[in-house]
């Protein structure tokens, strides 16, 4: 069975739990790094990271974004989507695709 792991602050992240996920509280870019990592070598297949934290991280994100594993996935915290995860999204859209289809 895959594993697959939420990071972020703890108001934002809490909830994922009762549906069996593994959650993880960082309010630093330090302590997020090092998680990421972290679940990196344990081979988490999916990381879910809140939009306000990936802000701070995005160059140790970007190293996983031509692996397989494991898919880093932002999502948005408790104040809302700051369309740091559209911005991912299109980006990676343009690199497989070869051209800004919006």
């Amino acid at each position: 069975m895959s594993k697959i792991a939420v990071l972020g602050d703890r108001d934002s992240v809490l909830g994922f739990r009762a549906l069996g996920l593994e959650v993880l509280f960082a309010e630093d870019r330090d302590r997020a790094a090092k998680e990421l990592h972290r679940l990196a070598r344990e081979e988490y297949a999916i990381i879910y990271i809140t939009e306000d934290l990936a802000q701070t991280m995005m160059a140790d994100i970007e190293k996983y974004h031509d692996k397989p594993a494991p898919a880093v996935i932002l999502i948005p915290g408790r104040s809302g989507s700051l369309g740091v995860a559209q911005g991912a999204l299109k980006a990676a859209v343009e690199r497989a695709v070869g051209a800004d289809i919006s």
